[in-house]
């Protein structure tokens, strides 16, 4: 396997190590990849030095799940990997093909956790997935609940760790002092938005869970929906593109209105991605990976030509000084401000005038 620069670093406080960039199934499998196709860029992302696959139960009603698995299974007939080579997550809670939308078919219960993550194997056609994510949370099942369906469904063998997506700092605290408190595992990451134009959570909110509980993060949407890949600069819609499915067009209207400032930021980049030498797509992942609690990027693609220069990625990451960072923030204006904010924090408090 071909590496290509690849970087690695533990997922977590756990000793599995996750390829710094990683591959998803998230709008492509099934809507504008088949199997043969999905399969191809698998092969490639793997590589390129890619281990670690993600996906969910609700990607294409299951489709996804299925499709992965196939191409999985087919890596392994044609000799290009084994099931010890590679990481694969799923993430459980919105329900996947054969779901009749009962009011127990979604959620984080244990009967939808156990359910949910049973039928997800079986569509993968897998033993076990090594993360298993708690795909949102669920304010109508009580954390404890979830915690311990996510340990039996570890403790059975279905999975080796868990995590959660999209979850706020309380509510991983919650989980992992519940974890505490009953000797069970806490959950080992967390699966949210990040890029240069949605910073906060991962940047300020998240921050004391790494020093306490050594949270991971696998961080989705880099390119900020291929906004940072400058095709739509113009308001351009190139054929293929996301906005140019017609499932997505609510999104296209809040990218080309609300998002606008966006697009004319990701032209205000081009400089500095010609300095370093590299694509806007590239700076933008190059700029997530290079976040010391990032432990990996999921990107992305259609294409094998797209999947390769987003691998590429990972040769500017380096090249990312501190002078560079700053300049991307007076660029962009999108950096949160931790000092200020818990300045006024001390003041709402009382505690400073």
């Amino acid at each position: 396997m071909s590496s290509n620069n690849m970087l690695y670093s533990n997922l977590g406080k756990s000793g599995i190590l996750v390829s710094k960039l990683s591959f998803g199934s998230w709008v492509t499998f099934n809507e504008q990849l088949d199997l043969d196709q999905a399969y191809l860029l698998m092969k490639r992302a793997y590589e390129l030095g890619c281990n670690f696959f993600d996906n969910a139960e609700t990607y294409a009603a299951g489709a996804a799940e299925m499709i992965m698995g196939q191409a999985f299974q087919r890596g392994v007939q044609e000799g290009i990997w084994s099931r010890e080579d590679l990481l694969f997550s799923t993430k459980i809670f919105f329900g996947g093909r054969g779901s009749r939308d009962t009011v127990n078919s979604k959620g984080l219960s244990r009967k939808h956790v156990v359910e949910g993550l049973r039928a997800s194997l079986n569509r993968m056609n897998l033993k076990y997935v090594d993360i298993v994510f708690c795909h949102r949370p669920d304010p109508l099942t009580p954390i404890e609940e979830t915690v311990r369906a996510m340990n039996h469904v570890i403790n059975r063998g279905w999975a080796f760790y868990w995590g959660t997506s999209e979850w706020s700092a309380q509510e991983i605290t919650e989980a992992c002092r519940v974890a505490d408190t009953c000797g069970l595992f806490r959950p080992l990451c967390e699966q949210p938005q990040y890029h240069i134009f949605h910073r906060h959570r991962l940047e300020i909110e998240y921050e004391p869970l790494y020093k306490e509980f050594g949270i991971g993060t696998a961080t989705w949407s880099p390119l900020a929906w291929g906004i940072l890949t400058g095709k739509y600069s113009g308001k351009n819609i190139p054929q293929g593109s996301r906005l140019s499915l017609s499932k997505y067009s609510s999104l296209r209207q809040r990218v080309f209105h609300e998002r606008a400032w966006q697009l004319e930021i990701t032209d205000s980049l081009k400089p500095i991605a010609e300095e370093l030498g590299c694509t806007l797509a590239q700076l933008a992942i190059a700029w997530c990976a290079a976040n010391p609690n990032v432990s990996t990027v999921i990107t992305g693609a259609t294409k094998l030509e797209q999947l390769e220069e987003n691998f590429r990625a990972i040769q500017f990451v380096p090249k990312l000084s501190a002078e560079k960072m700053k300049l991307i923030d007076e660029i962009t204006g999108t950096k949160p401000d931790y000092n200020a904010e818990m300045k006024m924090a001390r003041r709402i408090r009382g505690l400073e005038r």
